[in-house]
């Protein structure tokens, strides 16, 4: 029998199965998708039925050129691609070239990458599957539709290359509304009472809240009802007159799929998605662990269910009874429910092996895939342990007509806790505490050590970090947990979003973008409306319904909506915003423009006054026209001042005499580059996502680049010319020194 080839489409993948199955099979890789719509146009007949016109990427001709010539002289084809819609697609479209090589093609779904599972993979084929590939194509025709067809309206009325898309823009509303939410939220003010009691017998204290006031909820809005509450609670005796204590159970998290990776990584590793896909799917794809030995660490990391393998569950539930015994272990195994419409075919993301601990795998890690390979090896393990155990106790105390009431939880058994503790998203103001209260019974006198009011005021609801908003698009259906990642890199591409100190802000573009979308094409942005589609889209790979009808359903509304905004869409870019403010050059009134930089003022009589402003809006939203900043620093083409301007990339050095003068040159910070034998100085720069970092200015000679801001304070231990700033996940900062070899690490000043 003659060699059968194997076609994959990722090269890592390739090299990791060729080892696996020997020398009767050629295994190729496709580099992922060979075929797609073209870039520089629609390429979908609307008027036939939405038929797209695929293109070969490019570059990928060359592959299809030698898979048609591998093909002409070997047995059967076997297509690998991954088990999701995107690898049938890739599957499908590999199929069409090859399907005049009068070979027997088969389609290959590989869940996990291990000898066992490709070879059983390989002696059980199956065919393509029709539905999912449509599947695929109605969702890449429909973003196309909605991309091609709504991004030009953006160029023409506001500026050139602005996009939307049928998901990110519904991503973005969600965040503006969020900011919408926060700036219109109203503190109140309210106060806490905190009374600290002790046991007059043992003298043991614990602390209590004030709860009820005559049997209602207790409501201290202001500071003199907080200050008559301690008046009236003078001399008062303080009751136990209620103690309750319980067992209480925490049972472990289900083990990861896509969209909780994602957030327990974003939490407890601070990847982005993007960077925790990149890192899972090459601990999928295999890594070498010797010579000619190469294995995938993990199982698809594209997956909405939290179904286990039996052979797992066996290997799993004897790997816990080993390492933590009998009492951590279940009587059974435990099984969890996938949510409603997940795709059972495929696991949860677990190891392979439990014989690929952590610790063995370390050395052929780098740091990154180590910190993510431990965390799914240990939620994985923790889903089948025993649930944790506490003895909570609550206790309730009179005084007067006032109500107090304190808890406390101490761990009598750790069950999973022990290997595995989930992340938080916020941190409670009022959390449980990790403590016990003293033994305590009903009409036992307390003594009343101190009284403590507090004032408080309600919080708005917090900025999305990625893992919040991961979490939010996951729970209103929008897009799929495996297009999360690239869903919140291409909002901050596009500098729709911003990321401050870990949390999502919009920017003024996303703000103008979003309501202009929201204002022309109210369907297409509506979350609702969002999710119904994905949930079509589902339909159509169960074959409930075709990818044609969705296609119609959706396209009718949508042409309606974009010849109404081709004449209703407000014209940003050549009416721009009146303002008030007269232009200093001929004294006509400025306008708002945005330009590739953002917003800036212009006179409204361009092109005849070329006159432009750069501003900001102030605390109250007044346009506040910038002043730049004059420096000694003189231009080397005409000898004039110049000043500090704010750029894309950072501020920087400009003549003052532009436009007719447009020398620039690099603000430093008059800190010496630490890179040996550079002249350099460091300076402010910021990445085109526009997050702030420090460079050499004689990039790129030297690469030198640091996050941490530079702080001119000479290092005590190896002298240093400077430290730099690092933050704790607390907000604490401390200065570190960047030298090689040299750890020093202090507090910063105050």
């Amino acid at each position: 029998m003659g060699k059968s080839l194997v076609i994959v489409e990722s090269p890592a993948k390739a090299n990791t199965i060729n080892k696996f199955l020997g020398s009767t099979f050629i295994v190729k890789a496709s580099v992922g998708h060979v075929k797609d719509l073209p870039q520089k146009e629609l390429g979908v007949d609307i008027e036939h039925d939405f038929k797209p016109s695929y293109v070969t990427i490019r570059g990928r001709g060359k592959i299809i050129k030698e898979l048609k010539r591998i093909s002409q002289d070997i047995g059967n084809i076997y297509l690998a691609p991954d088990p999701d819609r995107e690898g049938e697609a890739i599957a499908w479209h590999i199929a069409e070239e090859l399907k005049d090589r009068g070979k027997r093609i088969y389609r290959v779904l590989v869940n996990e990458i291990t000898k066992k599972a490709v070879l059983d993979a390989i002696k059980n084929p199956v065919e393509l599957q029709r539905s999912k590939y449509e599947a695929q194509q109605a969702r890449r025709i429909l973003d196309r539709l909605v991309g091609y067809q709504i991004s030009p309206l953006l160029w023409d009325k506001v500026r050139r290359g602005l996009s939307a898309g049928r998901v990110q823009s519904v991503a973005v509303r969600i965040i503006c509304e969020r900011e919408s939410e926060i700036n219109t939220f109203i503190p109140k003010e309210y106060w806490t009472i905190t009374a600290r009691l002790k046991k007059r017998t043992s003298g043991d204290t614990f602390e209590a809240k004030l709860a009820k006031v005559k049997g209602e909820k207790a409501d201290v809005s202001t500071g003199a009802m907080a200050k008559e509450i301690m008046q009236e609670l003078e001399g008062a005796a303080f009751i136990v007159s209620r103690v309750e204590r319980k067992e209480r159970k925490r049972y472990a998290p289900p083990p990861f799929i896509t969209s909780k990776l994602q957030q327990e990584a974003a939490r407890k590793l601070r990847f982005s998605a993007k960077k925790t896909m990149r890192v899972a799917q090459k601990l999928y794809e295999g890594i070498e662990l010797g010579e000619a030995e190469s294995v995938g660490l993990i199982t698809y990391m594209r997956t909405d269910s939290t179904r286990i393998s039996e052979e797992a569950l066996k290997e799993v539930r004897n790997y816990i009874g080993q390492r933590f015994g009998a009492p951590f272990l279940p009587d059974k195994p435990i099984r969890y429910r996938s949510k409603k419409g997940a795709q059972e075919a495929h696991e949860a993301i677990r190891p392979t092996s439990m014989e690929l601990e952590p610790e063995r795998m370390a050395s052929y890690l780098d740091k990154d895939q180590r910190s993510l390979y431990k965390l799914i090896w240990d939620r994985f393990v923790a889903s089948q342990m025993m649930p944790a155990l506490f003895d909570q106790t609550m206790v309730e105390v009179e005084a007067r007509d006032y109500l107090f009431s304190g808890t406390g939880s101490v761990q009598r058994f750790p069950g999973f806790m022990a290997l595995y503790i989930e992340g938080e998203d916020e941190e409670k103001e009022d959390g449980e505490k990790k403590v016990g209260l003293p033994e305590l019974r009903k009409g036992e006198q307390l003594t009343l050590i101190s009284l403590s009011p507090e004032q408080r005021f309600t919080q708005p609801p917090p900025r999305f970090t990625e893992a919040t908003l991961v979490k939010e698009l996951e729970e209103r259906g929008i897009g799929r947990p495996s297009t999360y990642a690239t869903i919140l890199s291409t909002i901050q591409e596009k500098d729709y979003i911003r990321l401050a100190k870990g949390k999502f802000v919009p920017t003024e573009l996303g703000l103008l973008v979003t309501d202009l979308l929201v204002g022309n094409f109210p369907h297409i942005l509506d979350v609702e409306f969002t999710a119904r589609m994905e949930d079509k889209l589902d339909k159509i790979e169960e074959e409930k319904v075709g990818w044609v009808r969705v296609l119609r359903q959706f396209y009718g509304p949508f042409r309606e909506s974009l010849e109404k905004a081709k004449t209703s869409m407000r014209d940003v870019k050549r009416k721009g915003e009146m303002t008030d403010i007269p232009c200093d050059v001929c004294g006509n009134p400025m306008v708002i423009k945005w330009g590739k930089m953002g917003q800036f003022l212009a006179c409204s009589t361009y092109p005849k006054c070329t006159n432009t402003k750069d501003f900001f809006r102030d605390g109250e939203g007044r346009i506040v026209i910038e002043t730049h900043e004059d420096t000694e620093h003189r231009c080397d083409r005409c000898g004039r001042p110049m000043v500090v301007k704010n750029g894309k990339f950072g501020k920087f050095l400009a003549c003052s005499d532009y436009p007719r003068c447009q020398a620039t040159k690099p603000l430093t910070l008059g800190i010496p580059c630490p890179s040996e034998g550079c002249g350099g100085e460091l300076v402010e720069k910021r990445t085109r996502k526009g997050r702030v970092f420090y460079g050499c200015s004689d990039f790129p000679r030297c690469q030198f680049a640091t996050w941490g801001r530079p702080v001119r304070e000479q290092c005590p231990r190896c002298g240093a010319p400077f430290l730099i700033e690092k933050f704790s996940r607390r907000g604490e900062v401390t200065l570190h020194c960047v030298k090689d070899g040299c750890r020093y690490r202090g507090k910063a000043p105050q």
